[in-house]
């Protein structure tokens, strides 16, 4: 089912501890240390599932572990060239390799041959880099507790988010701001997407200003069963066999119109500039989503270029999710790219993520199309854009790993003495033709 892929490689972005699991070094130092122990935490680490269908592997940094269950030997590839011979534990029908890989910062891939014939393997390698671990002597800054906001926009609707603030943070000097949706997920330092650690470092090195950043969770309306905004949501998790949490979500981020910006204009930010001294201007604004917090970053920008300027979105949902289920707000994602075409050009900076292996067409569209006709559009009207395109899925892989190098761009020439600035698509990009496509996979995968 669709919503079941969607929520499974949300998963990635939901960071889970390990602290019951061994990282890959722990793994590739036990390998020589402790072979003996290798297959008992090799079966605690990963899933069997994964072992036996050649999916299993960990990374950290450019160290990565694979593991594999086979009855003869096979051999792998990254990137689809030759790696290092897989080794047989004694007494089991694992193997097991544990390279290094480089670069990091990129998304990598890997296969297996079993008997001649391709086994098992993944688009999603993410190599993460240095940035993804606190360096000696940055400062950490400060993660607040939970704060719960019942919204009126949303009649009733209760949702969750936290405040970091960065150890650099001077109250008498207003900081920049960023908003993360599904922002729970990235609060986890030890996690799959150690954002904070990168953050922090970022700062450290004057590649991004000091910025409060805001992690919103999608909210919750099942205590408000007399409200309209309930109604909606419940016909819509009924039409579509999809959760009432799910078809918050959905409500929330996938709608094109200026309800959610105003959500978080009027009442979550309202909330965060009561306690800290946040910039009022675009141009020190940013705004970020995963899937449909994607396109729900990208729309909070288009509806109000005066509250964000820089937008960073990973395998967005331009797809025709909400289109026409709310009369009023009748246009679809699918319609940005003749928006973004026809409509009136927004001061905006975009950063936009996909992969080709980025789900399959159904009733709403083609991710990895519609992310492409986004890029090509937002070309035409020479935005300042870039267009990372990977061979990933639908997961915050290679959104994460290339996490310094995206906000490295997104907030590049940044002046704390200025309030405003005219982007201009770069003259790299300008030269270059429109992205074009080609079918690959009619007769292989």
């Amino acid at each position: 089912m669709l919503w079941k892929s969607i929520l499974l490689s949300l998963a990635l972005a939901v960071s889970a501890h390990a602290a019951d699991r061994l990282t890959a070094t722990q793994l590739a130092e036990m390998a020589r240390s402790h072979p003996d122990q290798l297959a008992a935490a090799i079966k605690a680490r990963f899933e069997e599932k994964n072992l036996s269908e050649g999916k299993a592997w960990a990374s950290q940094g450019e160290q990565v572990f694979f593991a594999v269950q086979a009855s003869t030997e096979p051999k792998l590839l990254i990137d689809d060239a030759a790696g290092p011979k897989m080794i047989a534990i004694p007494s089991s029908s694992l193997w097991y390799a544990d390279p290094e890989i480089r670069p990091a910062g990129k998304l990598h891939s890997f296969y297996y041959l079993l008997d001649g014939a391709r086994f098992g393997g993944s688009t999603d390698l993410h190599i993460l880099g240095p940035l993804a671990q606190l360096q000696p002597g940055v400062p950490s800054g400060t993660l607040s507790e939970k704060h719960t906001l019942v919204s009126k926009i949303y009649d009733g609707m209760k949702s969750n988010y936290w405040i970091y603030v960065p150890a650099q943070y001077d109250a008498k000097t207003p900081a920049a701001l960023m908003v993360f949706q599904d922002g729970e997920g990235y609060t986890h330092r030890d996690g799959d997407s150690p954002i904070l650690n990168m953050i922090d470092n970022l700062i450290a090195q004057k590649k991004i200003p000091v910025v409060i950043c805001v992690f919103v969770n999608p909210g919750d309306i099942k205590d408000s069963p007399d409200t309209a905004t309930y109604k909606f949501v419940k016909t819509y998790s009924e039409k579509w066999h999809r959760t009432l949490d799910d078809s918050m979500r959905s409500t929330l981020y996938d709608t094109v119109s200026d309800r959610y910006p105003r959500y978080l204009r009027d009442e979550v930010l309202a909330e965060v500039e009561a306690r800290y001294n946040i910039r009022k201007d675009a141009y020190s604004r940013a705004i970020t989503g995963l899937s449909s917090g994607g396109i729900c970053s990208f729309n909070a920008a288009w509806q109000m270029p005066e509250q964000f300027s820089r937008v960073l979105t990973w395998i967005g949902s331009y797809t025709s999710i909400q289109w026409k289920e709310n009369p009023a707000n009748p246009d679809g994602g699918q319609d940005y790219p003749e928006k973004v075409l026809r409509e009136a050009h927004r001061n905006l900076r975009v950063w936009l993520q996909d992969g080709s292996n980025d789900m399959e067409w159904n009733q709403y569209g083609s991710w990895p199309l519609a992310n492409i006709r986004m890029a090509n559009a937002l070309k035409l009207r020479e935005y300042d854009f870039h267009f990372s395109f990977g061979r990933g899925s639908h997961n915050s892989g290679q959104g994460v790993a290339e996490f310094p190098a995206e906000m490295t761009w997104l907030w590049r020439g940044y002046n704390p003495a200025l309030t405003s600035e005219t982007y201009v698509i770069e003259p790299e990009e300008k030269s270059k033709p429109q992205f074009r496509v080609s079918i690959t996979n009619r007769d292989s995968e």
